[in-house]
């Protein structure tokens, strides 16, 4: 096992078993390694963790990790430990005498990586530890928690600055696969990063197909999508509430998906044996709040679905990101409807502060503009940060099933103009049988058959008049009541003064991801090193990726190597790897051949 002093590439190949570095990563390492601070912006999947990992085993002492949670340095520490590194952590769920052993190891340098979370570094009796280590450097991962306008804000982040007070000479990495640039700034002044290098990699992740849909009924579109598009496969489908996680894990597995929810409001037994299982386990469905997914590194999950909008691009970005993070094609799933905007917009009047609202609410106008658009989602995606993408990805909705465009503008000021003369209370329903010329009691009883409004809308117009109100809802021209009742928001002025047209996409009846084109013929070979790695992980007491991810398996499968020496150019199997599981593999291969 390489220690102190061997070189970056050394580590890549021996430890890890890549024969080189990916885009981005080779430059980071070693700036990293040779004492520099670094901000470091590279989507999930792309790397980040190696970008410390690699430097804190080339340099002296040891390599200190701020994790946010205590799934992911578990999980960090489990698969460090398969490659035979040094790795340990310190956290709430240990006994003392654990405690106890992990600080003597750390303070004889005896570990090449300690995981720690930001509330416990922090504290004096922790600070005192590291003062008597040998530290190589700090690495503050996830470090988006830091910003207070961002979705995953965690307040012990902002203690974190004293890291470069008390310990100046030491180099500091900050890692995130999310951030805007309002973010990146954010980050560079809380964390004191000022002098940091920023290296910033492209935010594209070509290898997820993006699709947008509509939301009618969401449980049955769910199961539709599942079973057809990703049967026995990983997946997340994130919801609104803890009673809709709830309510669509139990249908999901009433359908026999299975499928399993995950939501702070469960017990915490409970809960803890859901993501285990999600972990471990083949083919989990796991439906969740947003709490879930930030800790997992789980890299065959193939779909992310959200059964409702995100709070923001960013929080979309990172959510989405949790699919595909080894690198095979892998689908983002968005179901929304004109309530979910509706509901966003009056959570921000009624629950953000007065000073944040500006800033929620351009968020959501993104978002809005995202769902809306006919053109490429990754376009947008990447546009938002900072990036300057070709017009068609080629593997999104839009590219693959581009929509019918039509302008809107007239029937939106039509719609507009019945929801003014209505006095604002009523929903779509009603204001399209006064649009339609419809003589009911209703419209009678309120006097809406003489509003000069009433029947001026042609048959063409009225098929257009709900996609028109999700539209304008989504951008705020029109605000839904917790009745339903239709009232203006700041952006109908434009549209009724014809200062702004309203563009809307007609999408084809029936959007499919076309997963088949991704799948290949049943492979027996890859299916036996699966079910041999199935029970090395069993016996080791970790997931199954951690022994091998799939990629490596299926390379192994392609090649076919006949012995150890073979064996070890695969990427992914590194020197402790060949050790302990080679001949699992060798034989699996031998006995189905």
């Amino acid at each position: 096992m390489p220690r102190a002093h061997a070189s970056p590439e050394d580590v890549l190949r021996d430890t890890f078993g890549f024969p080189e570095f990916r885009a981005g990563q080779g430059e980071i390492v070693r700036h990293m390694s040779a004492g520099g601070d670094a901000l470091v912006l590279m989507p999930t999947g792309g790397g980040k963790s190696l970008c410390y990992q690699i430097p804190s085993m080339v340099r002296a002492g040891t390599g200190i990790v701020v994790s946010p949670l205590i799934a992911l340095m578990q999980d960090q520490v489990a698969a460090l430990e398969q490659l035979g590194v040094r790795a340990a952590f310190l956290n709430s769920t240990q006994d003392a005498e654990t405690a106890r052993r992990v600080e003597t190891a750390l303070r004889a340098g005896a570990l090449d990586l300690l995981y720690v979370a930001p509330e416990r570094l922090t504290t004096p009796r922790c600070l005192e530890l590291l003062d008597r280590t040998s530290i190589a450097l700090f690495a503050i991962d996830e470090a988006h928690c830091v910003s207070q306008w961002g979705h995953d804000f965690r307040p012990e982040y902002l203690a974190l600055s004293l890291l470069h007070e008390r310990y100046p000479d030491i180099p500091r990495i900050a890692l995130t696969a999310t951030a805007d640039l309002e973010t990146r700034r954010e980050i560079v002044a809380r964390l004191k990063l000022e002098d940091a290098h920023i290296f910033v990699s492209s935010f594209d992740r070509p290898n997820i197909r993006y699709t947008i849909v509509d939301k009618n009924d969401v449980r049955a579109q769910l199961l539709t999508f599942i079973r057809e598009e990703h049967a026995n496969e990983a997946g997340i489908v994130y919801c609104l509430s803890r009673r809709k996680v709830d309510e669509t894990a139990a249908w999901l597995a009433s359908k026999g998906v299975r499928a399993l929810p995950y939501h702070a409001g469960m017990d915490h037994d409970a809960r803890a044996s859901h993501q285990a299982r999600f972990q471990r386990e083949d083919a989990i469905v796991i439906v969740a709040t947003i709490a879930f997914g930030m800790g997992i590194d789980k890299p065959d999950v193939r779909f992310v679905a959200h059964a409702g909008i995100p709070k923001s691009i960013e929080a979309y970005y990172q959510e989405t990101g949790r699919a595909g993070r080894d690198g095979d094609p892998a689908e983002a799933w968005l179901f929304w409807g004109a309530e979910d905007f509706a509901r966003a917009r009056q959570r921000i009047e009624t629950e953000v502060e007065p000073d944040r609202r500006t800033g929620e609410r351009e968020r959501l106008n993104a978002l809005a503009a995202l769902v809306e658009a006919p053109t490429c989602r990754r376009a947008i995606l990447l546009r938002h940060f900072g990036e300057d993408p070709p017009e068609r990805c080629g593997n999104c909705d839009n590219c693959l099933d581009p929509p019918a465009t039509i302008d809107a503008t007239e029937i939106a000021r039509k719609l507009l103009s019945a929801a003014f003369r209505t006095e604002m209370r009523f929903g779509v329903g009603h204001l399209a049988d006064v649009l339609a010329g419809n003589d009911n009691e209703k419209v009678r009883s309120f006097g809406h058959d003489r509003l000069s409004v009433f029947g001026i809308a042609s048959a063409e117009e009225l098929a257009l008049v709900r996609p028109v109100a999700r539209a304008l809802i989504a951008r705020d021209a029109l605000r839904a009541d917790a009745y339903g009742g239709l009232s203006f928001g700041p952006a109908a002025k434009p549209i009724l003064k014809g200062e702004e047209q309203l563009t809307i996409a007609v999408p084809p009846p029936r959007r499919r991801a076309g997963r088949k084109r991704f799948d290949g013929p049943a492979d027996p070979l890859f299916d036996a090193l699966r079910e041999a790695r199935r029970s090395l992980a069993a016996e080791a007491g970790v997931p199954p990726y951690v022994i091998f991810h799939d990629s490596t398996l299926r390379e192994i499968a392609a090649r076919k190597p006949g012995n150890l020496k073979e064996l070890s150019t695969v990427q992914g199997v590194g020197a402790v790897k060949l050790e302990r599981y080679g001949e699992a593999m060798l034989l699996a291969l031998s006995t189905k051949d």
